[in-house]
């Protein structure tokens, strides 16, 4: 393996090895702390451009399966780790995450000290940083980030550029997805409850999404800040109070700008295996995998039409909004509960189901 350094725009320097593709990137840091679904996390289109340092120390060791891609490209901006297995042990297994990471010209460093970088990141919130050659000055390096500005839409990046359609057999519902980034998996859960799914882009009219006679709206999951995709916003905004909608992650925050709240990017945001939240309705503790990089602004709810349904038991952060005039609801986490979490939430696919099961009796 070729030596190479990850540099902070702080000025810290951290010395490994190379692998995947031997080019270099500038990113936004950020960190995971899942012990496994390490193919999910780099396939999510949540962490497109964005460089994501893996907590747990060995990654690779049952390397990647075709049937577990989250999407159909992987869009990640670099991967660091502590230590890369380069040889999985894995009867499924069809490729190495370095051979991955190649195809879609992605590089990664491995043997850096990913427990400092990680403490660093939690302390100082989220960055930006380079991969480089190791005989790159500090200097240049320090350049480099200055001189490379991020994109601010990456959303238009991810979506799908034309409807596509995943039906299932004998279905019940018809359920418009806003592609934000949507992974495999949430779309698998709601063909499973008998919905056909048709997957637009975000920028999707709503004329054009109410020609289909939709019994649901889904917002899905992305990248990036909320604010950046004015027009999903606005398409909420639009459709509210004829259809049941449900959001996750982006979505969450998409509705709750849609309603008049806030949302703020976090310090030390990152993303979370095993996060606990409080259901305020049931009082039943959830495990999720949760992002924290954005959340929406408690204070700002007051004064619209929605209420808080779901908490961090570690910091009280909204997790869970509501307005059940409306028929829309939304959670900051993923209730589909890959990779690494538990299935505790995945409840909130059948109550999307129930809304859209009074919505057509009504």
């Amino acid at each position: 393996m070729k030596e190479r350094k990850l540099v902070l725009s702080s000025g810290e320097e951290f010395e490994g090895y190379g692998f995947g593709a031997e080019r270099t990137a500038v990113c936004t840091i950020v960190f995971n702390t899942s012990v496994v679904g390490y193919q999910e996390i780099i396939s999510d289109p949540s962490y497109t451009d964005q460089m994501i340092v893996m907590t747990y120390p060995v990654i690779g060791n049952y390397g990647i399966a075709d049937e577990d891609f989250e999407s159909r490209t992987v869009s990640i901006g670099a991967l660091v780790v502590r230590e890369y297995c380069t040889t999985p042990s894995n009867f499924r297994f069809t490729k190495t995450i370095a051979e991955v990471l190649e195809e879609n010209s992605i590089p990664g460093i491995c043997g850096v000290d990913t427990r400092a970088l990680t403490r660093i990141l939690r302390d100082r919130g989220t960055t930006r940083a380079a991969i480089v050659d190791a005989d790159m000055s500090l200097e240049d390096a320090l350049k480099l980030i200055e001189n490379t500005p991020a994109e601010e839409n990456v959303v238009s990046k991810v979506s799908c550029r034309k409807r596509w359609y995943s039906r299932t057999p004998n279905h019940k519902y018809d359920v418009v997805v806003i592609d934000c980034g949507v992974k495999r998996t949430i779309i698998e859960e709601l063909n499973r409850r008998g919905c056909n799914v048709i997957i637009v882009p975000y920028n999707t009219p709503a004329e054009e999404i109410k020609a289909f006679n939709p019994h649901g709206i889904f917002v899905s999951n992305g990248p990036g800040s909320p604010y950046a995709v004015p027009e999903v916003v606005e398409l909420i905004r639009e459709l509210k109070g004829t259809l049941p909608i449900m959001g996750i992650s982006l979505g969450h925050h998409l509705i709750a700008l849609s309603y008049g709240a806030n949302v703020v990017e976090t310090v030390g945001g990152n993303r979370t295996s095993g996060r606990p939240v409080r259901n305020l309705i049931t009082k039943r503790i959830e495990t999720t995998g949760m992002s924290m990089e954005y959340v929406v602004e408690r204070a700002s709810l007051e004064g619209t039409a929605l209420e808080v349904t779901h908490e961090g038991v570690l910091d009280g952060a909204v997790a869970g909004i509501e307005c059940r005039k409306d028929k829309v609801f939304s959670i900051q986490y993923h209730p589909e509960g890959a990779p690494g979490a538990t299935n505790d939430s995945a409840y909130l696919f059948d109550k999307f189901i129930k809304l859209m099961e009074g919505n057509s009796n009504a």
